[in-house]
């Protein structure tokens, strides 16, 4: 499973962010990896987080390659520093993407060690 895959897995687990309770919006994030085209809607209703595989119309789309992505879900790049060297791209409500750098880890996270059956 892609960190990408994993931290959206998260937000559908969560449902509920409060940091969000205000917000009432949807953003698409567009994830291209070479000629492969990863479409993921989060939808946000006043803090309740909803996740679907979908190319739909968005308040806001969020257009990154799958390595920036991941490399954001595992918290090694940050989104404000991404936009800024053109590595993502906002069509629409830029304060509302820089808003959901939130979401994202804001350090690495550990590795797994052990091997698939955990180390034993």
């Amino acid at each position: 499973m892609t960190a990408t895959r994993a931290f959206f897995e998260r937000l559908t687990a969560a449902g509920q962010d409060p940091r969000f309770s205000k917000v009432r919006a949807s953003v698409r994030f567009d994830i291209r990896d070479g000629d492969h085209l990863d479409q993921w809607l989060l939808d946000i209703d006043h803090g309740r987080m909803r996740v679907t595989r979908s190319g739909q119309p968005a308040t806001t789309v969020i257009m990154v390659s799958a390595q920036v992505a991941d490399a954001m879900a595992r918290g090694e790049v940050n989104g404000l520093a991404a936009i800024t060297r053109g590595e993502i791209l906002v069509d629409g409500d830029l304060s509302l993407a820089l808003r959901l750098g939130r979401l994202f880890p804001h350090e690495p996270e550990p590795a797994e060690h052990g091997g698939p059956d955990g180390g034993r």
